[in-house]
């Protein structure tokens, strides 16, 4: 049995074909085709579908002879698709770092406190979210206010795929609409925002049978095999590295920087105001009846900037990493909040290896800030589980086992895209529980990685 996960993510579309035991087997990719207009950034929705119809097409076109059983889709959260009354897609799809809903989220904060925002959605009072982006569109483009329905967006090609639609919880509890202790919408937001409750597909946990790939579909190899929606990515990504079990924290390491703990649904409000005052967000998990706690940095977009002022390329890190520390010394590198770099206590002697090793602990220990806040709410964890691309810079590794101690490197190249595929077996009979989704099979201690990145989740 072949079972394929889709990673639907802000820079690409990632399919990759697994066996039932976890190992890749073929992979395809296409960029996820985002436009830059004086409004901002957006993509069309049916341009999404194309993209990835290309990378499973490409998959499967490599994939070696066998029957697919299920496909599992995992995607960014935040942005969503209208669609109209023939299933059609009405307007564009905003992105979610996309900004021009800012006069939206000036409004949103003065029919709602920040405080009561954050404990009923989980979320810190930002533009991020869905509903600031979704009244945006019903106020400045006239088509979208017929829309009948509005799905996230791995909602939206499971949906177009054959499958039913549905509001997956985990992706639901990004949008600003979802009461955390209900498990249910929040009328109030999407009253403000112009949605309505008729608008949302029923609530269902990743992992549901949504039926079965249509031969509309246009891939043939795909016909026949169970649906589901495996949630937000870097849940995915949870379940795709084997940093599911109590105690653990994944820290995936890509362009962003996040760090996921899966926890029991209960926090304390002073507990849970203290993770969003900090932009640590609290929502339902993709595994059934507990939450996840997800921080962020801009860790990957730092290096890369740290690089560009070196005058260096991402080629150059695996000399960096091995070039010999010998102490950074009264060297200090500060992170502004636009992500611009300045380097303090510079001598002629300071050499390239030493201003990077200086950028190193300057992300590390923005990560150490989200993690000791979540420490403080769900406890001491006892593992920490690293992937995506940069987990191969020695380097940085190094620093992290200096800040946080000993780590666990998992090997999963596409770890989204390997989550996706687990809840997609869920779907289709083959596990039983997530409790049966084989492990980060050859997960290492760091001190044994490779010694280049190779691109970020």
């Amino acid at each position: 049995m072949l079972l394929v996960g889709l990673d639907i993510g802000t820079t690409a579309v990632k399919a990759v074909v697994f066996d039932e035991h976890g190992a890749a087997l073929a992979e395809g990719r296409a960029t996820t085709p985002w436009s830059v207009s004086p409004l901002g950034v957006q993509l069309e929705a049916t341009e999404l579908l194309e993209a990835a119809a290309s990378a499973l097409t490409c998959a499967l076109a490599t994939a070696p002879d066998g029957t697919v059983a299920s496909i599992g889709i995992t995607s960014m959260g935040e942005s969503g698709v209208l669609t109209g009354p023939h299933g059609e897609a009405v307007g564009p799809v905003i992105a979610w770092h996309d900004r021009r809903d800012l006069t939206e989220l000036e409004s949103l904060r003065t029919a709602i406190s920040e405080d009561a925002f954050s404990i009923r959605t989980g979320l810190p009072l930002r533009e991020q979210w869905s509903l600031t982006k979704h009244r945006w569109l019903l106020t400045h483009l006239p088509e979208t206010r017929r829309a009948t329905m509005r799905l996230n967006i791995a909602e939206w090609v499971a949906f177009s795929l054959g499958g039913a639609p549905v509001s997956e919880l985990s992706l639901a509890s990004r949008t600003g609409w979802l009461d955390l202790a209900s498990r249910n919408w929040w009328s109030e937001t999407l009253d403000w925002s112009g949605a309505s409750q008729a608008l949302l597909p029923e609530l269902a946990v990743a992992g549901t049978n949504l039926g079965a790939v249509s031969a509309d579909a246009g891939i043939s190899r795909l016909t026949g095999a169970i649906i589901t929606v495996a949630g937000h990515d870097h849940q995915a990504a949870v379940a795709g590295a084997g940093a599911y079990l109590p105690g653990d924290v994944l820290d995936s390491c890509g362009t962003a920087e996040a760090l996921v703990r899966v926890i029991e649904p209960a926090l304390s409000e002073p507990a849970l105001l203290e993770l969003t005052s900090a932009g640590i967000t609290a929502g339902w998990s993709v595994f059934e009846d507990k939450w996840t706690l997800l921080g962020g940095t801009q860790a990957g977009l730092i290096l890369q900037n740290a690089l560009e002022m070196l005058g260096l390329h991402s080629t150059d890190i695996a000399h960096l990493d091995a070039d010999p520390s010998r102490g950074t010394g009264p060297l200090h590198l500060t992170i502004d909040a636009g992500q611009g770099l300045s380097l303090h206590g510079a001598t002629g002697s300071t050499r390239q290896a030493d201003i990077w090793r200086a950028a190193l602990d300057a992300v590390t220990r923005q990560a150490v800030e989200v993690h000791s806040l979540m420490t403080r709410a769900a406890g001491v964890p006892s593992r920490m589980v690293v992937t995506g691309g940069w987990s191969r810079s020695r380097g940085l590794l190094q620093s992290k086992e200096k800040m946080f101690g000993a780590l666990t490197v998992s090997p999963a190249k596409e770890s989204g895209a390997r989550g996706a595929a687990f809840f997609g077996g869920l779907a289709a009979g083959i596990y039983g529980s997530a409790a049966d989704f084989p492990s980060g099979t050859g997960a290492r201690p760091s001190s044994n990685t490779a010694l280049q990145p190779e691109g970020a989740l």
